[in-house]
């Protein structure tokens, strides 16, 4: 038996992320949430996840900034963390690659794509 991967999913919009979660539960993951930067970061470091899905606009402190203190530190350096936002201007992506993201998918979160999606990025 496969041990089930975990995955913190960071929004501050409960919609979208109620959403996310039922998807990806739905999938057999064990899913974390995370509603601000500091949260984000707290649970990150308590639950080690296998993957962390980074909302860029959250509260107190923002996701590239988020992922970049997690990259900096050793014990997340091969944690995959994807940029899950509305930011999708030019830019836009390369800014979240820059901040440590491996990936990015864009909001609104097309449900039937997602599930492949995370299985690329959760190894």
């Amino acid at each position: 038996m496969e041990e089930t991967k975990k995955i913190l999913v960071v929004d501050d919009n409960q919609d979208s992320r109620e959403l996310v979660v039922k998807v990806l539960k739905n999938r057999g993951y064990q899913i974390i949430e995370a509603v601000d930067g500091e949260d984000a970061l707290e649970k990150a470091f308590s639950e080690r996840p296998d993957l962390i899905l980074m909302d860029i606009s959250i509260p107190k402190i923002d996701g590239y900034e988020v992922t970049r203190r997690l990259k900096s530190r050793e014990d997340f350096k091969k944690t995959a963390v994807v940029a899950l936002t509305a930011h999708a201007m030019k830019g836009d992506m390369e800014k979240a690659l820059s901040a440590g993201c491996e990936g990015y998918i864009t909001k609104p979160v097309n449900i039937r794509e997602l599930p492949e999606q995370i299985k690329y990025y959760i190894k």
